[in-house]
């Protein structure tokens, strides 16, 4: 086998297996949160970025091979700014034969008249684009947006609002909106950041870039993604164990008094204290047995004896 057969089969063999992975993540995801239903029309919002061209294409995918029946609309908006290549994305979902809208509003024009020059464009620019997305939605008859939102985006959200606005709270893979006309579903919500690149490298999708306004970073979200990363470096598995705790949430061994009746638990009342209740046939005044290790003797018969009291 030549060397040039080689490198092509070894391309096969890892975009197959990227593939499979995303499809199996998305297809879980999905069937977690119910994101889609029969008879669905999924808005598909495609910015030409890594993330979005990847959910389109996975979706597309599963849509193939689901034992329901949904439609896909991929829909991109065009805020008009500087330099952007309005010609990239029609030839492209042209060639791949999906049903497409393309939208024109200068929403670039409002941000930069109301964002003083060298500061963070991106949370205006996001909230009109959300806005002019959900008014389109309804014009379409769409009963669900799929923004292309992974995995590291929602941990890195919690921290930043952990850090900065104090809030434990993140990007829920599906969400209704304030009106309650909108779901919006996040379809790579079990994907990592690290896959979806090298999927979108190998697909060679035609990327456009997220910085033809000109705005910085969000150096907040830069920072909070860095960190993550270290910690992903130095402890393998983190990362997972972080999300998967977003997922087991006790609101009684925290301090939210708007998520746990604190007020009203008492002795032997009726609310329940999710978290405690596997440790209620421990016995009082259990001790360490020091001679043993350290182990904690749960035998009954051992446990410690008041010898003295004093009352003052």
């Amino acid at each position: 086998m030549s060397e040039v057969d080689t490198i092509s089969e070894n391309y096969i063999t890892r975009i197959n297996k990227l593939q499979k992975r995303l499809r199996h993540e998305v297809g879980s995801a999905i069937a977690d949160y119910n994101m889609i239903e029969d008879g669905d029309r999924v808005m598909c919002c495609l910015s030409g970025g890594k993330d979005s061209y990847t959910m389109l294409d996975i979706l597309l995918n599963l849509q193939r091979r689901a034992p329901i029946k949904f439609e896909i609309v991929a829909v991109n908006l065009d805020q008009k700014q500087p330099g952007f290549p309005e010609h990239v994305l029609p030839a492209y979902l042209d060639e791949l034969g999906v049903a497409y809208h393309i939208l024109e509003k200068d929403t670039y024009s409002i941000v930069k008249e109301k964002i003083p020059e060298g500061k963070t464009t991106c949370s205006l620019c996001s909230r009109l684009r959300r806005g002019t997305l959900y008014g389109f939605a309804q014009h379409i008859g769409a009963t669900k947006i799929a923004l292309g939102h992974h995995r590291d985006d929602i941990i890195e959200t919690l921290f930043l609002n952990m850090f900065y606005a104090g809030k434990q709270k993140s990007m829920p893979p599906k969400l209704l909106s304030d009106d309650g006309a909108n779901m919006v579903i996040r379809p790579l919500a079990y994907c990592r950041e690290k896959d979806i690149e090298e999927y979108s490298t190998l697909k060679s999708f035609p990327i456009i870039p997220c910085n033809l306004c000109g705005s910085q970073e969000n150096l907040k979200r830069g920072a909070i993604k860095d960190m993550l990363q270290l910690w992903d470096k130095q402890y393998p598995g983190r990362i997972e164990t972080i999300f998967t705790a977003m997922q087991n949430t006790a609101p009684s061994q925290g301090v939210d008094r708007e998520q746990f009746d604190f007020v009203s638990l008492q002795r032997n009342s009726d609310v329940v204290n999710t978290g405690d209740i596997a440790d209620a046939d421990l016995p009082a005044f259990d001790f360490v047995d020091i001679s043993n290790n350290g182990h904690i003797d749960l035998d009954i018969s051992n446990r410690i004896d008041v010898v003295a009291t004093f009352t003052p």
